[in-house]
């Protein structure tokens, strides 16, 4: 049986999984508080690389967390994926405290409440945004925290039990970037009228952003399968993170216009009409989920493989991190103050759920 190692301030306890396969506890609480830190990494502690061997646990009881975005205080909202809850967790650590319910999700299957993305000008307009699985597609909305009704800026998105992709991010140009999946449905990914299986580039109103690739189309990149991880390095160089089917699990350089080979190809074919990941991984040792960028390694958190690769991006070869130690990993974030923060996914159906799953682990 499975164990996973549980970290507080105060040293260490072995969990096990629990006989029933279901984590004794459900009710989000923290087990550690944070080190006093500024809202706002300096330069040099967004550099700094995380300490992969300290890790603590911030909070545990979570359902299925799925999104993750800090705002400009410091704290952090982090989204349940079947509940349709998003809690949020205070500056320094603390019990998570419910702060949304998101109306109209439709939970099953890979769907759910999935991505959040908070809006570069929160300070002035207080405007959070997510991804989710309706009744009858996938949507994505934007709202403020008082808001009962959120407004739907792009929907039509299609739904399946699987591929949903739901990974939303603004880039550095101030625009949204959105990662949807194919639904199942390989023959849309190469439909470049079709926004599945594609990223999207939107602006805040969800129109198609200016300067993509065809005027008046949301389409920034396509032949994707399932995009669940977007990030950008200090030269503004984008990343694309995919579920492969059966072979291979890919990184991507994304650029504008591009075709990434999905349903045609999956990993490197040398295909002239394709771009080859710059990474790629067997389906068993990856399964990738979030990624994050910090310094010059970029970060991707894996599912069935149950580890987190770090990824040089000056060259050289991936390295698994944590393999087996907290089971499914989904998504990883770097926090305003320079720390990684990392969730599981434990309790997503497809897990082994410990005691204390799901969880939230900090490295500084």
């Amino acid at each position: 049986m499975r164990t996973r190692l549980l970290f507080a301030t105060a040293g260490a306890a072995m969990l096990t999984a629990c006989s029933s396969g279901e984590p004794a506890q459900s009710t989000p609480r923290a087990e550690a508080t944070l080190p006093s830190a500024p809202a706002v990494a300096s330069a040099t502690a967004a550099a700094k690389a995380p300490d992969l061997s300290k890790p603590q646990t911030l909070v545990t009881g979570l359902d299925v967390p799925w999104g993750l975005a800090f705002l400009p205080d410091g704290s952090a909202l982090v989204g349940e994926r079947d509940k349709g809850d998003i809690l949020q967790i205070p500056v320094g650590g603390g019990d998570p405290k419910k702060v949304y319910q998101m109306p109209g999700v439709d939970s099953g299957g890979e769907g759910g409440l999935l991505g959040l993305a908070v809006d570069p000008s929160y300070r002035e307009n207080k405007l959070v945004y997510a991804y989710f699985t309706g009744s009858n597609d996938n949507r994505i909305v934007k709202f403020t925290l008082d808001d009962k009704s959120p407004q739907v800026i792009f929907d039509g998105i299609t739904k399946g039990s699987r591929h949903n992709g739901g990974r939303i991010a603004f880039g550095p140009d101030g625009m949204l970037y959105v990662g949807t999946g194919d639904a199942s449905d390989g023959e849309q990914s190469q439909d470049p009228k079709d926004v599945n299986g594609k990223i999207l580039r939107l602006t805040t109103d969800g129109r198609p952003a200016p300067g993509n690739p065809a005027a008046g189309s949301p389409v920034w990149s396509m032949g994707h399968r399932n995009v669940q991880g977007m990030a950008w390095d200090a030269d503004k160089k984008m990343y694309g993170i995919e579920f492969g089917q059966d072979t291979w699990d890919e990184v991507n350089v994304i650029e504008p216009g591009k075709n990434y080979g999905w349903p045609t190809v999956e990993g490197e074919a040398g295909d002239a009409r394709f771009v080859d990941p710059i990474v790629q991984w067997k389906t068993d040792d990856a399964s990738p989920s979030g990624a994050a960028i910090a310094g010059d390694t970029l970060y991707v958190a894996a599912l069935k493989g149950q580890r987190l690769w770090t990824v040089p991006l000056g060259g050289g070869a991936p390295k698994a991190a944590l393999t087996g130690e907290y089971g499914r990993l989904r998504t990883v974030a770097v926090a305003p103050d320079g720390a990684l923060w990392l969730t599981t996914s434990n309790r997503d159906g497809r897990g082994d759920p410990a005691d204390g799953d799901d969880r939230i682990l900090r490295f500084s």
